[in-house]
């Protein structure tokens, strides 16, 4: 796993009557300044957008499921489909049913994923805050999970997920099979909020774990 570097500090000056254009969805808060200041930006130098890299993981992958009826098949590292498994179950047996949605994915695919971002929001730094680049997402450690409701398909992917009993079941159970959400509300890293997208915490060498 690719271990994080540095720190790198950047000056950013923000004026009066200075306007920011960002996608129009969702509505971004806008911000106001009565007097000019200099603002402290402290970020990782091994990150793009927000998000931080990631290399594509040479561990042994295993099947978690299928996404729904296309037949795809999700795939993470062992342990973690493992875990996914018996969380999947234990849900079952609330009456919840949680599906895999998508695991591990290389580079190539992502770098896919984003250039349809960029055509949809216009610019790198938009698409950033949906879609991560190539090189910088969670999904190619093969420990990140998009989870979705088996009985609400309208919601994969999708914000109103966290209104779905899956969600809700995740919430309060998900920590138990050490899945973790990977950006809630607020989070540091200034990605969008993603109430689909976990990230299995069970693994020494897993690149969020704590030294």
């Amino acid at each position: 796993m690719k271990k994080l570097g540095a720190c790198g500090v950047s000056l950013v000056l923000i004026g009066c009557g200075a306007e920011y254009v960002d996608a129009p969805q969702p509505p971004v808060d806008e911000l106001a300044a009565a007097e000019p200041e200099v603002a402290l930006v402290v970020t990782p130098m091994d990150s793009l957008h927000g998000h931080l890299a990631y290399e594509e993981t040479d561990a042994p992958l295993a099947d978690a499921g299928r996404y729904r009826d296309t037949g795809r098949v999700v795939q993470l590292r062992a342990e973690a489909a493992a875990s996914f498994r018996a969380m999947q179950r234990a849900a079952r047996e609330a009456g919840v049913n949680i599906t895999p949605i998508s695991g591990f994915r290389t580079k190539r695919y992502q770098d896919g994923l984003f250039s349809r971002a960029i055509g949809k929001y216009g610019s790198t730094e938009s698409a950033a805050r949906w879609v991560a680049p190539p090189g910088y997402s969670e999904h190619h450690s093969g420990l990140a999970l998009d989870i979705g409701d088996a009985d609400r398909p309208e919601t994969d992917v999708e914000t109103a997920f966290e209104d779905t009993p899956a969600f809700r079941w995740l919430a309060k159970n998900a920590r138990r099979f050490e899945f973790e959400l990977s950006f809630p509300k607020g989070n540091p890293q200034g990605v969008s909020y993603e109430p689909w997208h976990w990230r299995y915490t069970g693994l020494p060498d897993a690149p969020w774990a704590a030294p």
